[in-house]
């Protein structure tokens, strides 16, 4: 990151006047999820089909654009980003857009975070605890080798292993994200809990959500996190607390294992009432919601390089936030609520 670019920023500050952000329903906008690439180096069965087209990087924005819409952002309220992907790490350059925005924590932003396949791990761990992170997610749906290259199609389990390795040796918190999926890992997860735990590691657990066409029916795999609490409880003591990390996980505690377990479900009980977040794709979409189309376009924006309109165009944007989604996976239902891929998004 060169100067004109912190020069950018301490202007947008200075002159932009931002103010919060605040949802039509009075809900305060304070996380912000980047997807800073729709590659990834995996092609997981629930998140993509195998023979992916992605976008040309021609019309990705720069690791320079994307650090100044993180700054804006920043500036009007929001507390915690994370960078997403596809997967993060395999962007040229990532740690340089890791390490600038590293620099504003602590002076508005809160947390820097990301969540990760844990394939390149064992590359950057290090560097990401150096540059400021001390919190990762990391997605791990088996612990069983051959399973995992089954869901993951081109992953490599060991590599993630010492992935995990490598991130705890550097300092970073490690929280396991894992996708429930009927008939695949719905039996393992117990296992899974006992491993994350044994390591020290909260897991969550997510539902499938409906996001983008892939090479299944997503009702052969779907489980809805209910059935899962109660298979859990015949075998462990589970109480409700309170514990947050400003996303949409609802926490466990496990009193055999001492851990925390989250539960997402975006499904069997959607978590909008208290919705803080918004995401930008690596193109400069800002999507007010995970599960709704509307969306605003911010590239165009970003390249008039005008700190006024941009604090406008963002402003407009959060005016039109939704109370909810709509995510409903069904049989009957020829269409899908969402057509683009969680790897656009960034989950």
């Amino acid at each position: 990151m060169n100067d004109r670019l912190n020069g950018q920023q301490s202007s947008y500050v200075k002159d932009a006047r931002p103010t919060p952000l605040v949802d039509p329903f009075g809900r305060p906008v304070t996380y912000l999820r980047v997807s800073v690439t729709d590659r990834c180096d995996f092609r997981c069965t629930y998140c993509m089909a195998e023979n992916m087209t992605f976008l040309p990087k021609k019309d990705l924005l720069t690791l320079e654009a994307l650090a100044r819409l993180c700054s804006a952002f920043i500036a009007k309220g929001v507390t915690k980003i994370r960078l997403t992907g596809g997967e993060p790490l395999v962007r040229k350059n990532i740690m340089s857009l890791v390490r600038e925005l590293g620099k504003q924590v602590g002076t508005g932003l809160e947390e820097l975070t990301l969540t990760t396949n844990g394939s390149q791990l064992v590359r950057f761990a290090s560097e990401l605890y150096e540059c400021g992170v001390r919190r990762i997610n990391v997605s791990l749906d088996t612990l069983d080798p051959d399973t995992f290259r089954r869901i993951t199609r081109w992953g490599d389990y060991s590599r993630v292993m010492e992935g995990l390795d490598a991130a705890q040796e550097a300092g970073l918190k490690v929280k396991l994200n894992t996708v429930a999926l009927k008939g695949v890992n719905d039996l393992e997860i117990p296992d899974i809990l006992r491993f994350a735990h044994g390591r020290g590691m909260d897991l969550t657990l997510i539902e499938t959500m409906p996001l983008g066409d892939i090479d299944e029916d997503r009702t052969d795999r779907y489980l809805p996190l209910t059935q899962v609490r109660a298979a859990l409880e015949n075998q462990f003591t589970l109480r409700d607390i309170p514990y947050e990390t400003g996303g949409p996980a609802r926490y466990i505690e496990v009193a055999e294992t001492k851990g925390r377990l989250g539960l997402i479900t975006p499904l069997t009980h959607n978590f909008c009432e208290s919705c803080n977040r918004v995401r930008v794709t690596c193109t400069g979409t800002l999507y007010m919601c995970l599960g709704q189309n509307d969306a605003a376009e911010l590239g165009a924006v970003l390249r008039a390089e005008d700190d006024a309109i941009l604090n406008a165009a963002i402003d407009d944007a959060i005016a039109r936030k939704p109370k909810g989604h709509d995510f409903v996976i069904d049989r009957s239902r020829s269409v899908l609520t969402v057509p683009r891929h969680m790897n656009v998004t960034g989950g």
